[in-house]
């Protein structure tokens, strides 16, 4: 996250959010196609996403931070 600090009160919100309900609709949670479609993602602000997985109903592993570059 220290690439992201100017962010970091932002991500550290909407990851509080995300743990009380993933698919809020403030997040835009989605699951993701092609090479990463074992993965869901969801949406900082305009330019940044989490990359995550669940790993069971109750566990969720976060796998990257970026904007879009990090579905390539």
């Amino acid at each position: 996250m220290v690439k992201y600090s100017s962010e970091k009160e932002k991500i550290s919100k909407k990851i509080e959010r995300f743990l009380d309900d993933p698919f809020s609709p403030s997040l835009k949670t989605h699951k993701l196609t092609g090479k990463l479609t074992l993965y869901w993602s969801f949406s900082i602000n305009y330019h940044l996403r989490i990359l995550f997985e669940f790993i069971d109903e109750e566990t969720v592993g976060f796998i990257d931070i970026g904007t879009h570059e990090i579905y390539k």
